[in-house]
């Protein structure tokens, strides 16, 4: 009965301060590019650089090829899928990791629920996200190689994903206010767990014993599904992500229990 009403309690101040939240999404996306002749317009052209790069060069010059795949730029959209899905988790979790930080003198000066951080953050990224994975989606209309009705199998992995960046992400905020290695030492993980996650290599290209380690890797599942959407055209195996999803919900459980008994010393701490 405490858990529901704490549960709720939490509910209506999000909602209560929904117009700090969006205001504060609003703000940042407005200042990254305010001084810039271009403005908003490098949220289109950097992606669609990045879009072309691996789809057109990869596919048509390099000839990189997928094993029994039908279309052309098969290797470009196998990249794509892999370096968005990537992309949207390492920004967000790199940017929880230092929200604590770097709003330290807001979180001393303003009275708010502090869990409203976590929530601007997030939704930054996916702000971020949208932008270019809509640019990755008009390619795959135009070439011809829309996923059709089963492009809606990647929401389910969007949720999961989403709560397995913020409760890692919440956990190391926290930590990294008390233990400021925390940040460059995860920066440092992040660089092996890219190479350790199938971007740019296919599971079935490695051997048995690698296969087999690849599976520990919870970001292995999801790439691995969002891929077979966009290159494949098929389901998400929901039996290979139900370890991934779990890992999900443990982390921000955990994360908000971390988060509410350490809130007040934080502040001390920044």
């Amino acid at each position: 009965m405490m858990q529901k009403t704490r549960t709720h309690t939490l509910l209506r101040s999000i909602w209560h301060y929904r117009g700090f939240i969006i205001g504060s999404v609003k703000r940042e996306f407005q200042s990254r590019y305010r001084n810039s002749m271009l403005g908003a317009a490098w949220m289109v052209l950097n992606p669609l650089a990045m879009i072309v790069v691996y789809t057109v060069i990869f596919s048509q010059l390099m000839h990189a090829r997928l094993p029994n795949a039908s279309s052309q730029f098969a290797y470009g959209i196998y990249l794509c899928a892999g370096l968005l899905t990537w992309g949207f988790f390492t920004e967000t979790v790199s940017r929880m990791q230092n929200m604590f930080l770097e709003n330290g003198n807001m979180l001393k000066k303003l009275n708010f629920p502090r869990i409203c951080l976590p929530i601007i953050t997030v939704m930054n990224a996916g702000l971020n996200f949208c932008i270019i994975f809509t640019l990755f989606l008009g390619f795959l209309l135009v070439s011809g190689n829309f996923p059709g009705w089963v492009f809606f199998g990647m929401l389910p992995l969007l949720l999961i994903q989403v709560l397995f960046s913020a409760g890692l992400g919440i956990v190391l905020g926290v930590l990294n206010v008390f233990f400021r290695d925390i940040g460059q030492l995860f920066g440092i993980v992040l660089q092996f767990w890219f190479w350790f996650t199938p971007i740019v290599y296919t599971v079935s290209t490695l051997p048995a014993a690698v296969q087999t380690l690849l599976k520990f890797n919870p970001m292995t599942a999801l790439v691995v599904a969002y891929q077979g959407i966009f290159v494949s055209g098929i389901w998400p195996h929901w039996n290979d992500l139900w370890v991934v999803t779990l890992l999900s919900v443990l982390l921000c459980a955990f994360g908000m229990l971390l988060f509410r008994r350490h809130a007040g010393e934080m502040v001390d701490e920044l």
